[in-house]
């Protein structure tokens, strides 16, 4: 479970993130730096010009300093991902543009805009989207599930506050509102969220971070018996993590329980692997 020490990190980590910032010339100025120590430091690298007379500082997020170079702020999926919430892997370059922007500059890679006006104030200059306008886009940009497991891990993370969802979801269209009910903040990884929702759809009854004397906490705990860990190469890696792993599996089989660890990337992106699994473990169960 993400403790106390790990939410204050992660919130320490994104104030920074969010608080990265474009500044016109006038506003260095204003600072104190005049025209010639503002040319110095851009010669130098410490600052770079991303757009005529606007500057940011050369040690801010490369796709942060793309995104202002295009005219908007990160957003979507690019700024979850670099605030260490959840998606789908995208190699997307997202960017919030004012609704009526022009002059807009396009990388020869391209970027993907989002022309909706802010939910979320932000400061003059913000690289990175307000964290409500983040997730309302990475909702309409990702399938349902992938939707679920990015709010699930916002929630998780601390990025927003269970009440602030009525913002988020009052800006997209009514069509996605359905998917409120399926998040829980519980989930402690993208792949836990999936491997829910995969759960779900097959009818079974499904239990989040189930505390089995003897064992600990568990992911998820299928009709009773059938323990589900949600495993990745980041968390379930070496030998330690594997003789821990295995451990805990003779300890679960000793007290009944059956043992399922999909792989992250098969929840991801084979989840019919993933379902033909538990169906056979339900069939031989039944018999």
């Amino acid at each position: 479970m993400t403790s106390s020490h790990d939410r204050r990190a992660f919130a320490a980590e994104a104030e920074t993130l969010l608080a990265v910032r474009s500044q016109t010339a006038h506003e260095l100025r204003s600072a104190g730096m005049s025209k010639r120590s503002i040319a110095r430091a851009a010669a130098d690298g410490m600052i770079l010009a991303v757009r005529r007379g606007r500057y940011v500082a050369s040690d801010a997020p490369v796709d942060v300093i793309r995104a202002a170079r295009v005219g908007g702020r990160l957003t979507c999926v690019s700024a979850l991902r670099l605030l260490g919430i959840f998606t789908l892997a995208s190699e997307d370059l997202h960017v919030h543009v004012p609704p009526h922007a022009a002059r807009l500059r396009i990388p020869q890679e391209g970027a993907f805009r989002h022309w909706s006006p802010p939910i979320g104030q932000r400061p003059s200059g913000a690289g990175i989207s307000h964290p409500w306008d983040l997730l309302a886009h990475a909702i309409v940009c990702q399938p349902p599930a992938a939707a679920v497991a990015t709010l699930d891990s916002a929630l998780h993370r601390g990025l927003v506050a269970p009440s602030e969802l009525d913002l988020v979801f009052a800006a997209v269209p009514r069509k996605y509102r359905v998917i409120r009910n399926l998040l829980d903040g519980r989930a402690e990884s993208g792949p836990e969220s999936l491997m829910r929702l995969i759960l779900r759809r097959l009818g079974v009854r499904v239990e989040l971070q189930v505390r089995i004397d003897g064992v600990g906490r568990v992911d998820l705990l299928v009709d009773g018996w059938l323990v589900v860990e949600c495993d990745s190469d980041a968390h379930h890696s070496g030998p330690l993590a594997h003789r821990v792993d295995r451990g805990r599996d003779l300890a679960l089989a000793a007290l009944g329980y059956t043992t399922l660890r999909p792989m992250a990337a098969d929840i991801m992106w084979n989840p019919d692997r993933v379902v033909a699994a538990v169906r056979g473990l339900l069939r031989a169960r039944r018999r």
